[in-house]
């Protein structure tokens, strides 16, 4: 049985393109029944959600987020869902923009209790 990723707060492990998600940004999970969703913010994003569906270890969902310009932007996301050897999980993610030109990998982990 796939871990869950219900109520883990992931954070990228790198900065994206400026005004994009970057390591400040915190998402916090939810998973039920196939279902994922989250809620997330920092950095330049003010407000963002995702939802979608989960079949194993692949997660494919649509995003949408709020800039700190006031700007919104929306996209789809392809995750790889990996436990690392320390417990945390991670997600292997191929993004591509719908609202706007551009696509790239990113990879966001579980945060340890002290990274909050």
């Amino acid at each position: 049985m796939p871990t869950s990723l219900d109520g883990l707060v992931l954070a990228p492990v790198a900065d994206q393109a400026p005004g994009q998600v970057g390591t400040r940004t915190r998402f916090t999970y939810h998973e039920r029944d196939g279902e994922i969703w989250a809620e997330y913010a920092g950095g330049d994003v003010v407000r963002g959600y995702l939802v979608g569906t989960r079949e194993g270890d692949r997660l494919d969902f649509r995003y949408v987020q709020l800039k700190r310009d006031g700007t919104t932007s929306s996209g789809h996301c392809a995750s790889a869902v990996v436990e690392l050897p320390d417990g945390r999980i991670r997600l292997e993610e191929a993004w591509e923009w719908e609202s706007q030109p551009g696509s790239g990998t990113s990879v966001v982990e579980q945060l340890t209790a002290d990274e909050g």
